[in-house]
């Protein structure tokens, strides 16, 4: 068994980043008070996330850290982290592009033929190709080595028959990056046999059926596969052998702050109701959960910075999803619990207690976006040596 040791080393971010973060502050701020989007309740409206996503690109900010012949700016993930931090913490509506930018971009550059990448990437740039994830299935859940949908050889390309499941905004998506069953896996490697393609969602054969939720959101979807023909052009990588690109794919998935700041704006509202006075015991409260928020986020930018260095930080991305979710999930409790030092007599109030409920209607989700507490704690195992 080989041991190995989890690193999460200190980093600040640059003057430069900080001055990046403040643009798009500025950005942020004059697009709530143009009425584009309500900071308080994340919205359903396509068209909102549409336009939001032609603007985010007009200022460059798809595609950062993406190399200039690609369309991107050639910028850190550090930078990447601040425009992204900075519209999580604001509930923007960046729904669009989110993913594309995220992982399923940097998987195309890394993995896909020229042609698919002259083709696809451009249109991520300018946010108008929105992309889901096709990992997730009904039998195996976050467990990705133990995937059935399965692509068998046709001519010209693979037919997929199975489904997915979980799959965010799938209904929306003009493409998947999906996962799928090409061999058995051998008994002496489970990741064995699964190969990974580029997915038009507008192919015949493919079925989106919404999953309701108790928020009233409607974004996970199962997507069923009828013979769908995929063709050549569009393998990422090679046949058989994915397991190691979805890893990689994962750990940008798991590791920014989007993996704690779903449910941040019960918190924000907390602190505007406590106001400039509170009470010494909300004071505490507030300081504690601040705290905790702070550490994650440092393990965040950590990563983030790993990830600049060209690193493949995968344990650790799996740790700040699992801390993450957890502490997301229960910070809509703790803040209802907090709140019992205010008085509820004013309008104030009521705002806050409408933006308490949803986040607390969203919090069960969380687990289920980018692996669930087991598989997540399977992979720190692992990175450790201890299976």
């Amino acid at each position: 068994m080989q041991s190995a040791t989890l690193e999460f080393e200190p980093l600040r971010l640059p003057a430069d980043v900080q001055r990046l973060r403040s643009e798009v502050r500025d950005f942020i701020q004059s697009e709530i008070a143009a009425g584009s989007f309500n900071p308080d309740i994340p919205t359903e409206d396509w068209d909102v996330h549409k336009a939001f996503a032609k603007k985010v690109a007009s200022r460059g900010w798809i595609g950062l850290t993406w190399p200039r012949q690609y369309g991107g700016q050639e910028r850190s993930f550090l930078d990447r982290f601040v425009v992204n931090e900075e519209m999580l913490a604001a509930n923007a509506p960046t729904s669009v592009y989110f993913t594309a930018d995220r992982q399923s971009g940097p998987t195309l550059i890394k993995y896909a033929s020229e042609r698919t990448k002259s083709e696809v990437l451009p249109k991520i740039i300018v946010g108008e190709a929105c992309f889901c994830i096709g990992m997730s299935e009904p039998d195996s859940g976050s467990d990705l080595f133990a995937a059935k949908c399965k692509a068998t050889r046709a001519p010209g390309g693979w037919k997929i028959n199975g489904s997915k499941t979980w799959t965010t905004n799938a209904h929306h998506a003009d493409y998947m990056i999906g996962l799928f069953r090409t061999s058995p896996p051998t008994t002496e490697n489970r990741r064995h046999g699964l190969t990974s393609f580029l997915v038009d969602m507008k192919t015949p054969g493919i079925t989106c059926n919404l999953i309701h939720q108790m928020s009233g959101i409607r974004d996970f979807n199962e997507v069923v596969f009828d013979d769908a023909f995929i063709p050549d052009e569009r393998l990422i990588g090679e046949v058989d052998g994915a397991w190691k690109q979805a890893t990689t794919e994962l750990a940008y998935e798991r590791s920014g702050p989007e993996r704690f700041l779903e449910t941040f704006a019960a918190l924000r509202k907390l602190v505007e109701l406590a106001g400039d006075r509170p009470d010494p015991r909300l004071a505490d409260s507030i300081g504690r959960l601040v705290a905790e928020l702070h550490s994650l986020r440092r393990m965040s930018v950590s990563i983030a910075g790993m990830l600049e260095a060209g690193r493949e930080p995968v344990s650790e991305a799996a740790i700040v999803k699992d801390l993450g979710t957890l502490w997301e999930q229960e910070l809509p409790q703790r803040v209802r619990h907090a709140a019992a030092f205010v008085s509820r007599d004013t309008a104030l109030y009521d705002d806050f207690e409408h933006v308490l409920q949803f986040t607390a209607r969203i919090a069960p989700k969380l687990t289920i976006q980018g692996g669930t507490t087991e598989i997540l704690r399977g992979v720190i195992a692992r990175g450790l040596g201890l299976r």
